[in-house]
């Protein structure tokens, strides 16, 4: 899947893509549901590369140490709320590949609350949906064991060592 800065930037300023939020707490997930939601989500991703849509996915874990979970098609490892910045990258004639990047949001996570890696492009996600659902699933695994060991008191001493 291939688009155009321009339309991957009107799409998102027009909130023109799928949607999706689950909240589950924190006391009801396991290595299973992990694995179920990842499924979900993957399969959203294709459901959307279907009718050439973007996408914007998420899981958001309730409890002591909140934290959210997204998947989002750009084509740039900006998420959708910086939309605007995509075309300081990126110029309005070429097409360039629709990429799946997976986002963690919390308090919990670093010192930035926000950590976006790449998941896949979205043809490889539609090649290989397993692959993809465990290692979504396996990155979400270890992102809460950062979540729920995150020291906030160690990332700021720091920063005020900077």
């Amino acid at each position: 899947m291939k688009i155009k800065q321009e339309e991957i930037t009107k799409k998102i300023e027009d909130q023109d893509y799928l949607q999706d939020l689950e909240t589950i707490k924190y006391s009801e997930l396991n290595k299973t549901k992990i694995k179920a939601f990842a499924k979900k989500m993957i399969q959203e991703v294709v459901q959307a590369a279907k009718h050439n849509s973007l996408i914007q996915t998420q899981l958001a874990v309730a409890g002591q140490r909140p934290v959210t979970f997204a998947l989002e098609s750009n084509i740039i490892n900006l998420p959708f709320a910086n939309y605007k910045k995509i075309s300081n990258f990126c110029n309005d004639e070429d097409e360039y590949e629709v990429n799946i990047y997976f986002e963690t949001i919390s308090d919990y996570i670093n010192v930035s609350h926000f950590r976006i890696d790449i998941l896949a492009s979205v043809s490889e996600i539609e090649a290989d949906t397993d692959k993809y659902t465990d290692q979504l699933a396996s990155d979400i695994s270890e992102k809460l064991k950062v979540v729920r060991s995150y020291d906030k008191d160690a990332d700021s001493k720091k920063d005020d060592k900077k």
